[in-house]
């Protein structure tokens, strides 16, 4: 049985969201790469105030650096992508499994582009709690786990997944990524803009993605989901 369609108003909404996310990334990537002032003096108040309790915290640093690195780390949420890849292909929707796992290496290739381009430092500290590597806009963390959670929750939707299922679904999601871009600017190894970048990047590729897939659907007269039962 097919899901039901997104309400008009719904859909209408989709291709405009990620349009303004991407906007605002833009935005914010020209501030970041210009280096205004007012956005770097904010940066460096938010990591300065956040570090200073981060190394008098040892106990909930540890408690971050494990859900940063293992729980929502880019490449727990890779191995997630590629489960739900294979549990598509299997079930037969070979164009979406195609589809989320595109999406996900285009969000790769856009992060580690906008990486090497913009070549933004990350804070450094005297007495670091935590160490990362590459460039620091965007957050990989904060973008990867946008785009996953993001597409998550678009397949749970597009499935006919029960409300308590999709409403629980989208406030881990929101709960996930949240707690990555704070995990990542209290541990000192990105700035607030970087994860705000990466947050609204990702939130802009998921949606354009999801609203990309309805749309060659439609046009191909292609079911848009698996003929499974609802979730």
């Amino acid at each position: 049985m097919h899901s039901p369609p997104l309400p008009p108003r719904t859909r209408a909404h989709i291709p405009a969201t990620g349009l303004v996310c991407v906007s605002l990334s833009l935005v914010l990537l020209l501030l970041v790469a210009v280096r205004w002032s007012p956005l770097m003096t904010l940066d460096t108040a938010v990591a300065e105030a956040l570090h200073r309790r981060a190394v008098t915290e040892p106990g909930l640093v540890q408690v971050s650096r494990v859900l940063t690195d293992w729980v929502w780390d880019p490449w727990t949420m890779r191995v997630l992508t590629a489960v739900v890849v294979i549990a598509l292909w299997w079930r037969g929707s070979r164009l979406l499994a195609g589809w989320v796992a595109a999406t996900s290496l285009l969000t790769s290739l856009v992060q580690q582009g906008l990486k090497a381009a913009v070549g933004r430092e990350r804070p450094r500290w005297i007495d670091p709690v935590d160490s990362a590597q590459y460039a620091a806009f965007p957050s990989g963390h904060a973008m990867t786990a946008a785009v996953t959670c993001g597409l998550l929750v678009w397949l749970l939707r597009l499935h006919g997944a029960r409300p308590a299922l999709w409403w629980g679904s989208l406030a881990l999601a929101v709960i996930s990524v949240a707690g990555v871009a704070l995990t990542r600017v209290y541990l000192g190894v990105h700035w607030l803009s970087d994860v705000l970048g990466g947050t609204l990047l990702g939130v802009a590729v998921a949606v354009l993605s999801a609203a990309g897939y309805t749309g060659y659907t439609r046009r191909t007269r292609q079911p848009a989901a698996d003929e499974g039962a609802p979730l």
